[in-house]
């Protein structure tokens, strides 16, 4: 039995799939995301009309709102953790500090509000972002840049007020609405609360890479991509399906009356009022414009409508569930604190400007 065993051939080493395995594989991936993707808004509006509920009414609205966000908002953060993934693999948390240390941190306010101009997300959906951004070791204040911007300022908002209620406004808003993103990014930049995030995030932030950057093969980064979303969507999803939840809830039957009765002219308290009205809701900047509207043709300031409308896209309750996951609430208490504050300036001037 011992010369049988020995004249065996010895056993050949398990082969890891190849390169072009892992890029075919993710190559269809991708293009069945995008394919699947596409479909959500069709499948919504199938499903809905499928149930036995009446069209239009706030059951079937939220209902809508509920079968279309969440896998949205859950793909979003799937494809955007995986590529941070793949980023991160080039470069080390370290390395990401120092390029947006010191001086560049302003920078970096700018820039990261810059890019939220051009992604036209909502409160939710860019709240996958600023996970990997977060993850991938960003500084705190300009991931809070990103964060506000990417909601409260888009093209979809700035066509639609310019269409409404003109240029002037729209360019104001756009000037204020990055103004709030810039320099609240980075009060909380300068406030250095970073070790405010929650353990497992920190955890992430400080982990070391596993090979030297110039070491890894494309197979490593693809791998650090899949590593990511399961480490990290496999935390946060649960949170991302309450949020929506709520927000379907309110998006269903939220009082539009009730709301333009509060934001009358000429009541100091309004501005405050109708921010405290936004936060607990949730809304797109595209969604949010035709209440907007509505509310200013029953006479509400224009200045308290802009403000509740960037507390609905900025601040939503909503959103916050989701950075629950991510942030301590003394953190989320300053977040609120501080871009709260910012629209309550935009909506006391525009009611100045605009009177």
């Amino acid at each position: 039995m011992t010369e049988t065993l020995s004249t065996l051939p010895p056993a050949r080493p398990r082969s890891e799939p190849s390169a072009a395995l892992w890029l075919s594989v993710t190559a269809v991936g991708l293009a069945a995301w995008w394919i699947v993707y596409g479909q959500l808004q069709p499948f919504a509006r199938w499903l809905v009309a499928a149930l036995p509920v009446e069209p239009g009414s706030p059951l079937a609205e939220a209902i809508a709102f509920f079968v279309y966000d969440t896998p949205k908002v859950l793909m979003l953060l799937t494809l955007v953790v995986f590529a941070m993934g793949v980023v991160r693999s080039f470069f080390s948390a370290e390395r990401t500090r120092a390029l947006l240390a010191g001086r560049a941190e302003g920078v970096g306010n700018v820039a990261a509000a810059g890019l939220g101009i051009v992604t036209p997300f909502c409160s939710c959906s860019a709240v996958p972002l600023f996970i990997g951004f977060v993850s991938a070791g960003v500084p705190l204040g300009v991931t809070f840049s990103f964060l506000i911007a990417a909601p409260m300022i888009n093209e979809v908002a700035l066509g639609l007020l310019f269409a409404l209620v003109g240029w002037q406004v729209a360019l104001t808003y756009l000037v204020f609405g990055l103004a709030v993103a810039i320099v609240a990014g980075w009060v909380i930049g300068r406030l250095k609360l970073e070790s405010w995030l929650e353990p497992w995030v920190l955890a992430i932030r400080a982990g070391a890479v596993d090979l030297p950057v110039e070491r890894r093969t494309v197979v490593d980064r693809l791998r650090a991509g899949v590593d990511a979303v399961v480490d990290i969507v496999a935390k946060v999803w649960p949170w991302i399906i309450l949020g929506i939840a709520a927000g379907a809830v309110i998006h269903g039957w939220v009082p539009v009356d009730t709301i333009g009765a509060i934001m009358g002219r000429g009541a100091w308290w309004s501005v405050p009022a109708a921010v405290a009205i936004g936060i607990p809701m949730y809304s797109n900047a595209a969604g949010i414009i035709p209440v907007v509207e509505a509310l200013l043709a029953k006479g509400a300031a224009l200045g308290t409508v802009l403000a509740f409308m960037m507390s609905v896209i900025a601040l939503s309750a909503p959103e916050l569930l989701i950075l629950r996951k991510v942030l301590t609430l003394r953190l989320i208490a300053v977040f609120v604190g501080v871009v709260g504050l910012g629209i309550l300036a935009v909506g006391y001037l525009f009611n100045a400007l605009f009177a």
